[in-house]
Order: C-alpha cells, then structure tokens, then sequence
C-alpha cells in the first residue's frame, strides 16, 4: 500500500493533486485543517511490480514547487505565533505518522478574548455631591417661593372673601394645612361674619380633650417635655388639686430629675407642705422598683428630667417610662410661649415614650395659641389642663374647647400678616403635594 500526504490551499486542489499522483482509485484516509490550507492523507492498493513505468507530469512538479512555498510561508508564521499552535502543527513539519482514523472537520478558531470589563466609574467627591445637593435644595425652595407667591396672588384675585379669611387665620398663628382644612369646610358659606363663626367652630371641634380628667381617672402620670416648659410647676398644682380634694393618704411624688440642681429640693419642699411622700430615682436605678411600694396609691406624680434630645440619658428616662410594668400615663408639657420649632421639636422627642396628651402652660405670657393647638390638633395629643400663672393650684384649669379658641382669638396678632408671610406660608405647602391649596 502506498500512503502519501497532500497540501495545498483548499480541499478543491488537494483532491487534484491526490487525483493526478495516486489516481481515481486512491482513497482519502485522513484530512485536517493546517495553517496555510488543508492535508490529505491518501492511500493506494499496488503492486509496486505492476505499476507502470512513472512518466514525469511537469504541471503536477509546478504544483508541488508551489504547495511548498507555501508550507515554508506556513511555516514562519507559525514560528511567530504562540507555542500553543506551534505545538498543534509540530507534527507536520517533524514528519511524524498521522493517525488514518483523523476525521475530516471544519476549522476551529479559538474565541477571540472578550474586552475586559470598564473599570468602575471613580468615585464622587462628597464635597462636590453635596455642593450640587445644595444648589439643588437651594433651587427647590426658590421654586416652592416663586410657586407660593403664584397662588398666593391668584387667591386674592379670584377669591378675595377666602384670602381675608386665611389673613385671619394666620394672624392666630394656625398652620398651613390646618388653615386649608378649616377652609375647605366652609367653602359653600358666602356671608364673611357666618363663615368665620363657622370656622371658629370647626376649629374648637377639632381640640381634643379627655373624657375624664387624669387625676380622677387615677394611675401614675408623668410630666414630660424639655427644660424651661414648667413640669415641675405643673406636677405641684396637680399634687395641690388633688390634696385638697382628697387628702393626702392616696397620692405619692416621684422625682427622676437628677440633672437640674435644686429640683430634688424643690420637690421635697412640697411634699413637706403637702404632707405627701416622694421618692427619687437616680439614674441607672429600676423605675418599677422604685415604683413598687407606691402602686398602693390612688394617684402617683412622676417629674423627669428636661434633657436635650441629642443626650443618652433621655432615651433611658424614656425608655423607662414606657415600660410594660410602668403602664404611666405621659402627659407632654409644652409652653405655649415656644415657637413653632421648639414645639414640634419637643413633640418628635418625647413621643417615643407614648404620649397620652398635653398640658398647656404659660398662657398668660403668650402672644399666640396658634402654634400649640396646630401641634396638638394634627398629632391627635388631646389638651388635659391648662395653666395660665404662678398659683398653686388656682391657675390649673380643665380645658374648655370653646373657651380655648376664643382666648386664642383674643391674643391674636394685632397687625395683618404682611404679603411676604403668606407667600411663604403658602410656599410651605408646596413641600408636600397633599399639603397645596386647591
């Protein structure tokens, strides 16, 4: 058998040349893709004494000069690439056997390397981030002013009766959103003097009170708030109101004001001219301890300590306060003296004691109800007392709803507000979609 191997560019001229070397009767044994073309393996059943005499082919040695100028050309390619595909082709240019079984295939090309993934985007300059959140910011409340201006103007305009009624309204000191409540109530009343009264109604209705006063409902009640709102004042009127109605068997003080000096003194000083007992907790100790031999009495006063919201120990005081063995009442005492700022301020750091409603103090010094009754009406914190003076206990009183209004109606801003403000009041409610004026 006569076993001979073929190249060329492509299989069309690799079958030519096995045709014109080995015959029509030679078969193909082996085929694979090389670099430059393809090989062919061929082989011939002869008799090597029976074949006739070879007669020189000059078109077939043109041929073959040709096929192996290309396998030198093949060849210094391959020498350039990696020892990988010189590795996959040794066999070819060493000369060995190959294997007669090799099936003919279809190139293979190795997947060409996949871009390497970007590299993260650097990071943002906080300082630069938080310039543009600013410009931003800075962008927003200029439209929210612009925007409030807007409607404001608009208001006076097409409704001059309801404008005059926000007037009104602000010069209370009522909030925004409250204010667009109250008006969306008497949109339908025409007649100014009805509307107002109408207004004043609603506005009294919305006040919540308890049902039952605190000290006749009995249990332990907390006074809590910031420094300066008068809890310690507040707590003695409360004691005195109830000594006097009932004795002094059924009631007990408990101080856990450990911080301002002179408020364990005060509270002892009253408990002597009451005739009642107190007890002081120091901080760190167990409040249901100390609350323990007490639960025989009809009625505990608790004063706390006025800490700011950013101190450690108010979240332990308050965490006291609201715990399950406690079940205190906590009564939040704000001075309606306060601004708007340092109300709601007071109001989002004690709420997370649990907060049973407010008490109302100062109100003799005060220049404005609005704010207060805006806080207590949109967080539901029904008003138990009120106290307008220094007497112990004749300036402690039960709120009347009605009453309450109308003394906010009579210390009312003398001066209208001025356009600026009601442009920025209704700019404030820009801020919230559910909060802008229909």
């Amino acid at each position: 058998m006569q076993v001979k191997r073929f190249f060329a560019a492509d299989m069309r001229q690799a079958m030519k040349l096995v045709r014109d070397e080995l015959g029509a009767d030679a078969a193909i044994i082996g085929n694979r893709r090389i670099a430059g073309g393809v090989e062919l393996t061929a082989a011939l059943d002869y008799t090597p004494q029976a074949l006739a005499p070879r007669v020189p082919n000059m078109e077939l040695e043109d041929e073959l000069r040709k096929t192996a100028s290309r396998i030198v050309s093949a060849q210094a390619e391959l020498s350039m690439r990696g020892d990988s595909d010189a590795t996959t082709n040794r066999q070819l240019f060493a000369g060995l056997p190959l294997t007669a079984a090799e099936p003919l295939v279809e190139p293979t090309f190795k997947e060409p390397p996949r871009p390497a993934a970007p590299a993260p985007a650097a990071a943002v300059d906080p300082r630069a981030f938080d310039s543009m959140r600013f410009e931003l910011n800075g962008l927003r409340e200029l439209l929210e002013v612009q925007l409030g201006s807007l409607a404001w103007t608009q208001l006076q305009g097409s409704k001059p009766q309801q404008a005059n009624l926000w007037r009104r309204l602000q010069r209370i000191g009522l909030s925004g959103p409250l204010s667009r409540d109250l008006l969306a109530l008497t949109t339908e009343i025409q007649e100014p003097r009805q509307a107002w009264r109408m207004l004043l109604a609603h506005l009294a209705r919305m006040i919540a009170t308890p049902e039952i006063e605190p000290l006749e409902e009995g249990g332990v009640i907390a006074m809590v708030g910031p420094a300066g709102m008068g809890k310690t004042t507040t707590l003695a009127k409360l004691a005195a109101r109830y000594v006097l109605k009932y004795g002094a068997q059924n009631i007990a003080l408990v101080s856990m004001d450990s911080y301002r000096i002179g408020a364990q003194e005060q509270l002892k000083t009253l408990g002597r001219i009451l005739n009642v007992s107190v007890t002081h907790v120091d901080p760190g100790q167990s409040l249901a301890n100390a609350l323990d031999p007490l639960l025989r009495k009809r009625v505990v006063l608790i004063d706390t300590a006025g800490l700011q919201a950013s101190d450690p120990a108010l979240r332990m005081q308050l965490e006291s306060l609201a715990g399950r063995g406690i079940k205190s009442k906590n009564y939040l005492v704000l001075a309606t003296t306060s601004q708007k700022q340092v109300l709601t301020a007071a109001y989002h750091s004690y709420k997370r004691c649990g907060l049973a409603g407010c008490i109302l103090t100062k109100l003799d010094e005060t220049a404005s109800l609005g704010e207060v009754l805006s806080l207590a009406i949109s967080h539901e914190l029904p008003v138990a007392y009120l106290t307008d003076g220094p007497r112990i206990p004749d300036d402690l009183h039960l709120p009347r709803r009605h009453q309450l209004v109308s003394r906010a109606v009579s210390v009312q801003m003398q001066e209208e507000p001025s356009e600026e403000a009601m442009a920025d009041m209704f700019a404030d409610l820009y801020h919230n979609p559910a909060k802008r004026v229909g």
